[in-house]
């Protein structure tokens, strides 16, 4: 099930690297190596919480997801049953997960809403680009 979710949770990303032509297998490599990676360091955590050694830090499992590797994340969060009922890691994570839908949906409106966004915040700043 874990498995069908993740491949939902690709789909807008995938679609919109798609329109970047060659770049998109660049980032598609880099998405599976950091994916790979976050994995293992989901794994050397658990393992290192069992045998109660000095742990990784929150904060950097959260930096690699958000450099990519939050497919890798979540399947390790599934497999190995870690780090999938902390409350507070999780709202990190998902945010994490919603930016990355949130920019694949943006790009293919041609970054329409991103662009409103920064137009309504010079307004209220009342700098001009």
């Amino acid at each position: 099930m874990s498995i069908l979710v993740l491949i939902g949770l690709l789909v807008l990303p995938v679609i919109a690297g798609q329109q970047f032509g060659e770049v998109s297998q660049w980032v598609g490599a880099h998405g599976v190596l950091l994916s790979a990676l976050t994995y293992w360091a989901y794994a050397a955590d658990k393992r290192r919480a069992e045998e109660r050694e000095w742990r990784v830090p929150e904060a950097r499992l959260h930096l690699l997801e958000l450099l990519g590797g939050w497919p890798g994340a979540f399947l390790a969060q599934r497999r190995l049953r870690h780090k999938c009922s902390k409350g507070s890691y999780q709202v990190v994570f998902w945010l994490i997960v919603l930016a990355y839908q949130f920019a694949a949906f943006d790009s293919l409106r041609n970054w329409q809403l991103s662009r409103a966004a920064l137009d309504r915040l010079e307004a209220t700043s009342g700098h001009r680009r």
